[in-house]
């Protein structure tokens, strides 16, 4: 056993603090000077999770703390990114699982709690966020030891020690009543008395298990894992396994060796068992192999990872407009952009699509979906997107079709709970628990079909005036909850390319709510807005004022237009139908029907009709 190295990941639900307690432990390390300008949530280092403010990629960090290295790894809090939560708990030896006083435990919590207790690992439970006003803390310790009975802990495992934090002010306690509220040593010392030392094999033999796989501009592919036996020198011979795949995949040499050293890595000569560390070199070798000296014959076992529930199509962008914006068009590019992304990413899959230049893409839900195309538009793709399709299974036994549900909590006003129940119920909710959860504040849990929750979120926050929190997570296959009807109302659809003309767009407002603004390029089969009512209607906003000799008493400089509609990426995704697609480019999100031309549209229409 290594007794100088400690693995550690951080696990909670989305929003509950987990980067800032990084931050603080970062400052109590001593890791930075105390004049040194460091950014809020330093360990949020990509440019969408500092816009989003959630973690989307696991990350390894490193600091001393007595003597003693701490690898502690910051994981994503949303249920889409589970898969980046499930495969690196297989190099930590133990976890701190980070509750929010006034939430509670929430889904996330749940989930990737419950990975981490089939494994064995005992964890430290910090309350956070103690200075919130609406702090409940013992009803919140009471429901986290009702999880974990819940989730069959162990004896070892519900003996978990606790600590009472605010990451934000940069202090922990043991004591909530007596304990002097400075900084973090209590948790760091917490740490080190029960997070078992780094983990190893007793052969000598250099193997480690690959959890992440990242690019790098300069050293290329990038594998990340915990080295759990031999030493790993720089220029080592090493092969890379996998189960399944007789004999070696690949043969190399480690050409650079690099350990974590707060927010960066080191070029390192070598590394011990029971490390964290990250190499470069290898070319095929990718998430879940075993890469190990040439003595290793047989890889490792790695943690299986649970499957995609929802698919998309993601095709080339054949739209009037296309080309005018990015640079990756083709169908092969955007291809291996794809699979390439896919290679690194194990909870996501990719296979050639039986339409022509498309391809189906199957992740956890559509905000992980909605993530990748958002980086392959900032990367210069542009891209159509069709509806969120959920997969199901075959029951082997029965034949009987099972669809994925989930499991939600939403958090409201009271005065909304009758309304959101009843949306709900229509979407073959079924209601589990209902209970107060503040003043004026209830939390209901329900269990419905991913498909109910597919388009479902903006009529939420219209429902609850914006006040609402829905969170969900998966949690198991069911039988076929039966039909749910998809958007009530129809759209206004173009029948006309050009510019969307004032004059025209002033007398569509009272149809319906528009997308477009005056002046917004738009095309023959191009939604530019939300009908009243549930049938569809073709309009022509190109229309522009006749002109005649007759003097007239108003101009178009005095017409007034609502503020059109502005959908984000994932609200379009979850807006269209199924007849519908997302028109995707560096620069804008546009609607628009899935075939352009009228004639063929209501052909179409009438084939799915019969």
């Amino acid at each position: 056993m290594n007794n100088n190295i400690k693995n550690l990941a951080i696990i909670a639900h989305v929003d509950h603090g987990k980067t800032t307690l990084v931050d603080a432990l970062f400052k109590q390390s001593g890791l930075f000077r105390d004049n040194q300008v460091i950014e809020t949530c330093a360990m949020d280092s990509n440019e969408l999770e500092r816009e989003r403010g959630i973690t989307i990629l696991a990350k390894c960090t490193s600091f001393n703390w007595k003597g003693t290295k701490l690898n502690i790894v910051d994981t994503p809090g949303h249920a889409d990114f589970g898969g980046e939560v499930e495969r690196i708990l297989s190099m930590v030896d133990g976890v701190l699982v980070l509750v929010d006083a006034a939430e509670g435990p929430m889904p996330q919590t749940k989930f990737v709690l419950s990975k981490a207790l089939a494994l064995n690992l005992n964890p430290i439970v910090v309350i956070n966020k103690i200075d919130k006003s609406d702090s409940r803390v013992s009803e919140v310790l009471d429901e986290v030891f009702e999880l974990f009975l819940a989730l069959g802990a162990n004896d070892k495992q519900l003996d978990f020690p606790i600590l009472y934090a605010s990451g934000r002010s940069g202090w922990a306690v043991r004591n909530l009543e007596n304990d002097e509220r400075k900084d973090m040593e209590p948790l760091l010392d917490t740490i080190l008395e029960h997070v078992p030392d780094a983990s190893t094999e007793d052969s000598g033999q250099f193997k480690m298990l690959v959890t992440t796989l990242e690019y790098d501009q300069y050293l290329g592919r990038i594998l990340t894992g915990k080295i759990l036996s031999g030493t790993a020198n720089v220029n080592d011979a090493v092969h890379a396994l996998r189960p399944g795949v007789p004999g070696d995949i690949e043969r190399s040499r480690l050409t650079k060796l690099l350990a974590f050293e707060g927010l960066k890595r080191i070029p390192i000569e070598s590394a011990k068992a029971g490390d964290i560390i990250a190499i470069a070199g290898l070319e095929k070798a990718t998430v879940a192999d075993t890469i190990a000296a040439m003595e290793v014959s047989q890889p490792l076992d790695s943690l299986p990872i649970d499957p995609p529930t929802i698919s998309m199509t993601f095709s080339v962008n054949d739209s009037p407009l296309a080309g005018k914006e990015g640079k990756n068009l083709t169908s092969r590019v955007i291809g291996d952009r794809l699979f390439k992304e896919a290679e690194g990413n194990v909870s996501i899959t990719v296979k050639k699509s039986t339409q022509e230049e498309s391809y189906e893409v199957a992740g956890r839900g559509e905000l992980q979906l909605g993530i990748l195309i958002e980086t392959m538009r900032r990367e210069g793709f542009e891209l159509s997107i069709g509806r969120p399709k959920v997969l199901f299974h075959n029951d082997p036994n029965t034949g009987e079709t099972l669809e994925p549900i989930e499991e939600l909590y939403v958090d409201l006003d009271d005065e909304f709970t009758g309304t959101v129940v009843d949306k709900l119920i229509q979407r073959k909710g079924e209601m589990i628990d209902m209970r107060p959860s503040g003043v004026g504040k209830t939390r209901i849990k329900f269990l419905i079909p991913t498909r109910g929750l597919i388009g479902y979120y903006g009529d939420f926050l219209t429902d609850t005036r914006g006040s609402g929190i829905m969170n969900r997570s998966f949690h198991s296959y069911a039988p076929h909850k039966g039909p749910i009807e998809e958007r009530s109302r129809g759209a206004l659809v173009s029948i006309a390319s050009g510019k969307a003309i004032p004059y025209a767009l002033f007398y569509l407002k009272d149809r319906g709510t528009l997308f477009v603004h005056p002046g917004d390029p738009v095309y023959d089969g191009m939604i530019i807005g939300e009908h009243s009512r549930e049938n569809e209607l073709e309009v022509n906003p190109t229309k522009e004022k006749q002109l005649s000799n007759c003097r007239a008493a108003g101009k178009d400089e005095n017409i007034k237009l609502p503020n059109p509609r502005e959908m984000t990426l994932e609200q379009a995704i979850a807006y269209i139908k199924n007849d519908e697609k997302v028109e995707v480019t560096p620069k804008s999100i546009r609607l628009r029907k899935k075939y352009l031309d009228q004639i063929t549209r209501k052909k179409m229409s009438r084939q799915q009709d019969s």
